[in-house]
């Protein structure tokens, strides 16, 4: 026999077959014990991030929705407290308004009494001063009675009464 470079005999045939088959059938069950577990598993891995993605996406635009509701609320809130600030502002003009006229009303009606009180103050003096000028011609009438005088002598009168009663009454 001459040697072969290949050597294809019966039996390395056999061989060759059955080492085809074991490898197929680890193969297989390779497959079916390793491969699938390990392809459901990036297969769920792959549905988990996407769902994650998903997710992140749908919160984001939530957020951007409730960022966007919250701007809005907060320049209506800006309004609201630019209207109340208005408002509390007419009421205090309102109220300035209000207390001055009040002002000016008890002013006017202090004035008015005060006026009043000088009147009735005024006749008073001079009710006083008529009943001081009466007893003093009285006095002076009686004097003048009780002694039948000349003009020198009334004149003495009158100086005397006027001395009793003070120059200061006059001169006032």
């Amino acid at each position: 026999m001459e040697p072969r470079i290949f050597g294809l005999d019966p039996q390395l045939l056999h061989d060759t077959i059955l080492l085809a088959l074991a490898v197929l059938f680890l193969f297989t069950m390779m497959s079916y014990l390793l491969f699938n577990p390990a392809r459901k598993m990036l297969k769920d891995r792959q549905e988990r991030i996407k769902n994650d993605i998903d997710m992140a996406n749908k919160d984001r635009k939530d957020a951007t929705a409730l960022k966007e509701e919250y701007d809005a609320k907060l320049k209506g809130v800006e309004k609201e407290a630019e209207e109340i600030l208005s408002e509390a502002r007419q009421k205090a003009l309102k109220n300035e308004a209000r207390i001055i006229d009040e002002a000016k009303e008890e002013a006017a009606r202090i004035i008015k009494r005060a006026n009043e009180e000088a009147v009735l103050e005024k006749k008073r003096v001079m009710d006083e001063a008529k009943q001081e000028m009466i007893s003093i011609a009285s006095m002076m009438a009686g004097k003048v009675v009780s002694a039948s005088i000349d003009t020198s002598v009334q004149d003495a009168l009158v100086e005397e009464t006027l001395k009793e009663i003070g120059e200061s009454t006059w001169q006032s």
